[in-house]
Formats: structure tokens, C-alpha cells, sequence
């Protein structure tokens, strides 16, 4: 395919203010410059809407390009140019739309593009193209344990934007280093690409190489796989798989919205009916082996614009059966006294990060669940 010259992108770059199915015809899309610009620039994100100038999350904070506002007419057509018809048909009868855009060369995004007082607006996340490991995320050495477990649920809890699906790439590129395996993802969309080491490794993005998110499940176990990794879960069905899956003797990773370890069992729990709560329970009892609650927070260091502070809870006896007994409030009792084991909650994890100069104490103390227990854990004084 030859480069038409209409797309070519402009010439001149992008600064911001100090202060603030089938593969597209287009080669050279328009948005690559605006995704160019952004991994040039290291932002994490790229916002734009209809009569504003695009946007950079540049270490946590919304910056605006030195740019002319784009219109809705502008930016629609830099949607479609990337847009394969089922993508395009789907925005249009939904009103959004995500998909993974490959930057030659550079890296890969994650894009959302949805409407917005009736106009086209587009978040897309950079996802680095290189997969760090644990040491180059500041990630806590303990998590690779989690790459050690041969069956079982593995949960990476947190915000959006948290940097959950990039501490899983960690895991599940140790576990492609480590073990000679079959890797199963299904991925909305695909995110990072692994390459297969001592793995096999198949990827499966869903609207592109399956339908939906049933069809994917229903042949999920008749592919072998010995590693899953499920993406967000974010109901009923996609968490029974996960328990079905686990419960057969697969490793299976997931993700999901919660603020902290105990709050995590919570939203399992919203996710089923009344009724259904206690098989639930149960199950979590004899499958789940870890839960990583996990935030970003800004860094004092240079080689780690952000930080993740991770609360940490390896399933034990002891969390057996406070969750066989439903007392999940005394969860991050357990953690704050299961250090010796690996376990931590985000007082410890934020005290560790401030003492080894990584986070400042106010960032620390912004962030944390109990500012007055941070204080007194800063002065030496802990807490039970």
C-alpha cells in the first residue's frame, strides 16, 4: 500500500504548557501525530474533544497542547481513518467503541472513542511496547509469587488507571521466562503482545478473533490452556468462568474496580445475587490465592515517574476463614500482622515508599486510607 500524501501529518510538533477485523486502508492516519506526540513527550495519555486543544497526561496531571482547538468534524474523520467498519458500526449504534492502534515503531494504545454532548471524543492510554519487569515498574520483589502458583485466582484490584493490566504483563511475562506452559488471554483489546519464550502464548481479542465475551468462554477450556488471564471482571458471568476455570485446575489472572484487599471480596460478592453469595464465598475459600489492590503515585525518583504502592494479601489460613465466615472487615488486620509472610496494607506500603525516599510523606499521607495511622507509623509507632 502506498502513502497518499492528503494524510500525511503535519510538520510541526506538539508541546504543551508548563502550566496545564480488517486493517484500515491508511497506513499514516492523522492520529498518529497526536500518538507520536504523546510517546515523545512520555505522557501516559491523550485526550481530545470538539473545540478544544488536545490534552497530555504527563506524571499524573491533564497539560493542554499548544495547540488550535480541534472540531467534532476534525476529529471524527481522524476516528474513521482507524476504524474498521464493524469498529465504525458499533461507535455509531452504541455511541463508543474500544480498540488497541498499533504506532508503528513506537508503541501500542488502548482507545476510547465516545460521544459526548453529541460530539466524538477520544481517551487513548499508551501501553509501552517493551514489557518492564518487576524492577524496572518499582513493583514489590514479593509479587513474583504470584507467577509460582500452578492453579487458582489471582486478582489485580484498583482504579482505572492504576497500572493493573501492566503489573499482570509483568507476571505473566515471568511466567512466559519460567514455564513451559499455554498462555489463554482473552482481551478487550489486546494490550501487550508477548512473544513466545519458554510459553506458548495465544492472544485472543475480543470482536476481532472471537465474537463476544460468552462465545470466547464457551470454548475457553477446550484450547488447553494452562495460564488465563480473563481482563477486567466486571460481571457475573466472566467471574464464574474465572472460578470455573480456577477450579479445574487453571492459573487464572483477572482484574477489578476496588479501593483495598477487603473491599475486593465486596464487589465479587455485588456481582451475584442474594442467594448465590455463600456458594460464592466457598469458592473464594478453596481458589483464591492472592489479591494485589494497587495505586500510582508520583515519584521522587527520575526512573520512576510513577510509583505503584501495592496492598498485598496472600490467601491464608487465617483469610480462609474470615471469608468463609464473612467478616471481611478484619481482612487488613490480618495483613498489617502477616508481614513475615509477604503481606502488607497500604500504611505499610506507603511507610516502605517514604522510607526509602521514593514518595514524599505528604503524597503518602494524601493517599492514605488512615492518614493518623500513617502518622504514627512514620514516627515508629504501629498499629494493630
Amino acid at each position: 500500500m502506498h502513502d497518499d500524501p492528503r494524510h500525511r501529518p503535519p510538520t510541526n510538533p506538539i508541546d504543551t504548557h508548563e502550566t496545564s477485523g480488517i486493517l484500515p486502508v491508511n497506513r499514516n492516519p492523522k492520529i498518529n501525530r497526536l500518538l507520536k506526540a504523546c510517546c515523545k513527550l512520555g505522557a501516559s495519555d491523550v485526550h481530545v474533544k470538539a473545540g478544544a486543544p488536545p490534552r497530555f497526561r504527563l506524571k499524573g496531571d491533564i497539560r493542554r497542547a499548544n495547540e488550535p482547538a480541534l472540531s467534532n468534524e476534525e476529529i471524527e474523520e481522524m476516528v474513521f481513518e482507524v476504524l474498521t467498519p464493524a469498529q465504525r458500526q458499533h461507535f455509531l449504534e452504541h455511541g463508543a467503541v474500544d480498540f488497541a492502534h498499533d504506532l508503528e515503531g513506537a508503541d501500542r494504545f488502548r482507545v476510547n472513542v465516545f460521544r459526548q454532548r453529541g460530539h466524538t471524543s477520544i481517551a487513548a492510554r499508551r501501553v509501552v511496547r517493551q514489557i518492564r519487569d518487576f524492577e524496572e515498574l518499582g513493583l514489590p520483589p514479593v509479587l513474583q509469587r504470584c507467577a509460582e502458583f500452578q492453579q487458582g485466582l489471582v486478582l489485580l484490584a484498583g482504579i482505572t488507571g492504576s497500572g493493573k493490566s501492566t503489573t499482570i504483563a509483568a507476571i505473566l511475562n515471568l511466567i512466559n521466562a519460567t514455564r513451559a506452559c499455554h498462555v489463554v488471554t482473552l482481551e478487550d483489546p489486546i494490550e501487550y503482545l508477548f512473544e513466545d519464550r519458554k510459553a506458548f502464548i495465544n492472544q485472543r481479542e475480543l470482536g476481532i478473533d472471537v465474537r463476544d465475551f460468552p462465545s470466547a468462554l464457551k470454548y475457553l477450556m477446550r484450547q488447553d490452556p494452562d495460564v488465563v488471564l480473563l481482563g477486567e471482571m466486571r460481571d457475573y458471568a466472566t467471574f464464574e468462568a474465572a472460578m470455573h476455570a480456577a477450579e479445574t485446575g487453571h492459573l487464572v489472572f483477572g482484574t477489578i474496580h476496588a479501593s483495598s484487599c477487603s473491599q475486593t471480596i465486596t464487589r465479587i460478592l455485588d456481582l451475584f445475587s442474594e442467594g448465590a453469595r455463600s456458594l460464592v464465598r466457598q469458592s473464594l475459600v478453596f481458589n483464591l490465592k492472592a489479591v494485589v489492590c494497587q495505586k500510582l503515585l508520583p515519584s521522587l525518583r527520575p526512573e520512576f515517574p510513577r510509583i505503584p504502592c501495592c496492598e498485598i494479601m496472600f490467601v491464608n489460613a487465617a483469610l480462609r476463614k474470615l471469608i468463609a465466615e464473612g467478616r471481611d472487615a478484619e481482612i487488613t488486620a490480618v495483613l498489617k500482622s502477616s508481614l513475615e509472610e509477604g503481606m502488607q496494607d497500604f500504611t505499610e506500603a506507603l511507610y516502605n515508599l517514604v522510607s526509602k525516599e521514593v514518595i514524599e510523606s505528604k503524597i503518602a499521607l494524601e493517599f492514605a486510607p488512615n492518614p493518623e495511622e500513617l502518622r504514627m507509623r512514620l514516627k515508629g509507632i504501629r498499629t494493630r
